[in-house]
């Protein structure tokens, strides 16, 4: 695609749309869809309406910057990429196109452990790349995937632990998406009815690169996304408790992050075991329906660790507003999902580098309405409940 076709793309909401078109739907609605009726998914999107900004004005603004300062190190935005499994057979190389934009566009880019292409690859492709993990309750593969991790180069280390077991994803099923993926006429016929995909993904994929595995989930290989056995892969999670935790924090050098908290105790308790950062997440709406937002989350867990634990958080974020309204409430960081694999899925990297551009460009132009000139300066009197003065 190319630059001029790009700059018609103004928010992130427009790759959505674009690439419902592109993708099969069964693939489409893996990325869109969450568990159950999807009240997690929605809570994460109304969430933000609940505030509102207070503005200051009169406050030179010139010299603004989206820049800021996570875990010693510098990014040119607030926000990253969050980890999304499977994103190869979204857009061709997809881990490999986002990690590339991230280090493009000078952001954090997190592979995921469901991917299908080799950690080894992503790192080499874009050094500087996180890693986030899946790990079972077995010493052994915690170690053997750890060591794997360390000897690829990343340097930090995200362990996801709001995946105890799968839940129910029916609108997967609905979708016509399983795992493990299963050939048949339906899927055949959403393949001839998306040639765009099929012959630059999918047909490119297995001419280039054969049938994909999930490479990532522990330190050997693991069973192509076509195998029945595909499920062992995911079994065992149900076992990881905090001394599995401790036990990483042992062996891993570098930055730890945890993913997927939630309440209060179990920040603290993570920033007592010696993580340097964590993640607040409701996995996208993808685990457990009904759970709460992230950003409804935020405050409390920012009270309890904020002073000595990066926290930071994803979930439902599309607007730089939305980004903003995270900062205030006393995050570090964002990470955002979804909108970047459509992004990928329409453009490739390009299409991701489109999609951080508008973010950024977004939070720029609304720190300015705000009367702020760094990250830093958003702080809580910026907002307000929607309401209350």
């Amino acid at each position: 695609m190319t630059s001029a076709r790009l700059q018609t793309y103004l928010c992130l909401n427009d790759f959505e749309r674009a690439a419902r078109r592109r993708l099969p739907r069964p693939l489409f609605g893996y990325i869109a869809g969450a568990s159950e009726t999807n009240a997690s998914l929605r809570y994460n999107a109304e969430d933000f309406d609940a505030y509102a900004f207070q503005p200051r004005v009169l406050r030179d603004v010139s010299g603004r910057s989206t820049a800021t300062t996570l875990l010693g190190q510098t990014y040119d935005a607030p926000f990253g990429i969050a980890p999304m499994g499977i994103s190869a057979l979204m857009a061709y190389r997809g881990d490999i196109r986002l990690a590339e934009a991230a280090k493009e566009c000078r952001i954090p880019m997190i592979v995921s452990g469901s991917s299908l292409i080799r950690m080894e690859e992503i790192a080499a492709a874009a050094p500087g790349s996180w890693f986030q993990a899946y790990l079972p309750g077995e010493p052994d593969r915690i170690d053997a995937l750890v060591e794997r991790a360390e000897r690829a180069g990343f340097p930090t280390l995200v362990l996801t632990v709001d995946t105890a077991i799968l839940a129910n994803r029916e609108n997967n099923v609905r979708a016509g998406f399983s795992t493990p993926l299963r050939p048949g006429l339906g899927l055949a016929w959403q393949g001839i009815t998306h040639p765009r995909w099929t012959v630059g993904t999918f047909l490119r994929t297995l001419a280039l690169h054969g049938v994909p595995h999930f490479e990532n989930s522990y330190a050997t290989r693991g069973a192509p996304i076509i195998s029945p056995s595909v499920m062992r892969d995911f079994g065992r999670r149900d076992h990881l408790n905090w001394v599995h935790l401790e036990r990483i924090r042992k062996r891993w050098p570098r930055t730890l992050v945890v993913k997927g908290i939630m309440h209060p105790d179990d920040a603290l308790r993570a920033h007592e075991l010696g993580v340097d950062g964590v993640i607040v997440s409701n996995h996208g709406g993808r685990q457990l329906d009904g759970t709460m937002s992230p950003l409804s989350a935020l405050p409390g867990i920012v009270e309890r660790v904020g002073d000595r634990t990066a926290v930071m958080i994803d979930g439902g974020f599309r607007r730089g507003t939305d980004v903003i309204k995270a900062l205030a409430l006393g995050a570090r960081f964002v990470f955002v999902g979804r909108p970047f694999l459509y992004a990928a899925t329409v453009a490739g990297s390009h299409g991701v580098e489109r999609a951080v551009e508008i973010l950024q460009s977004e939070i720029h132009r609304n720190m300015a309405l705000l009367g702020v000139s760094a990250v830093g300066d958003i702080q809580r009197e910026h907002i307000v409940r929607r309401g209350r003065a």
